[in-house]
């Protein structure tokens, strides 16, 4: 056997961690029985996968590449294990894919495939996924708008930037960069959506804190949070209490609150544009 063979593929991980007989027939009867009174049988349209060729289903990618996604979702299988099992890069919400990729995704997941599954199921499958997406997504834009407004309201510019400490690398989500070699501003933008997230995020906080400084001794490391829960703001201000950060500063999703903590960030950081004082 092989190094690469005592890795488990994405289809045993699958096989493994399904649920069990008894667990789909004691959810099946909870359901009847919970919403005895609320369930109304109505007549859907079934796919039938098992009636399905791997060569029917390469095409009906290539035709129509909106469905990936979905028929993906039913058997738990995303980009991540088609790139390691299959070695080939998807883009499951691509608009378009080649017959050859499509020949090769379709003879990997048609084993995997249920016999039978109802349209409607694949439609809410598409809309979970496609939602989650777009809250991860939202999120992101979020940090890009913070970056986007620092560099407006700054006298220097600012931009993604790595620093490594003993092999370890750090990203920082802004920096104002002197030269290669010095970072004179750090900055971490951190979303803590709960307060059960407090203690974990504030250690990411402080500990990238602690090496930008042991790395940038005459730095300023500073960190904008989101974290919707004002009256606790300073509860998580105190926890994060330490020498090596130079500032904390909040901002919501609105474009004023953003501005207004990046002026008090850039004030005291003694790069804010003279024009905005």
């Amino acid at each position: 056997m092989t190094e690469s063979e005592q890795y488990s593929t994405h289809r045993e991980q699958l096989e493994n961690a399904s649920p069990s007989p008894n667990r789909i027939k004691e959810l099946q009867a909870a359901l009847e029985n919970a919403f005895t009174n609320h369930i109304e049988v109505r007549q859907v349209s079934y796919i039938l996968f098992d009636e399905l060729s791997a060569e029917e289903l390469a095409h009906a990618f290539v035709n129509y590449p909106i469905l990936i996604k979905s028929v993906l979702a039913c058997i738990n299988v995303a980009a991540r294990a088609i790139s390691r099992d299959l070695q080939i890069n998807l883009d499951t919400y691509a608009n378009k894919i080649n017959i050859t990729k499509a020949a090769t995704l379709a003879g990997y997941i048609k084993p995997m495939l249920p016999k039978e599954i109802a349209i409607p199921a694949l439609l809410e499958l598409d809309r979970f996924f496609w939602t989650d997406k777009e809250l991860r997504a939202n999120k992101g834009r979020w940090e890009k708008r913070i970056l986007k407004m620092l560099n407006k309201n700054s006298s220097v510019t600012f931009k993604k930037r790595q620093f490594s400490v003993q092999q370890e690398k750090f990203e920082l989500d802004a920096a104002y960069s002197i030269s290669e070699e010095n970072i004179e501003i750090g900055i971490d933008i951190k979303r803590i959506e709960s307060p059960r997230d407090i203690h974990k995020r504030a250690d990411e906080i402080i500990n990238k804190a602690n090496k930008y400084k042991s790395q940038f001794t005459q730095g300023q490391f500073f960190t904008i949070l989101y974290y919707p829960f004002p009256s606790q703001h300073q509860n998580l201000i105190s926890r994060l209490n330490n020498a090596n950060i130079n500032g904390i500063f909040f901002a919501n999703e609105s474009d004023s609150s953003i501005e207004q903590a990046l002026k008090l960030l850039l004030g005291k950081a003694g790069k804010l544009k003279q024009d905005d004082n």
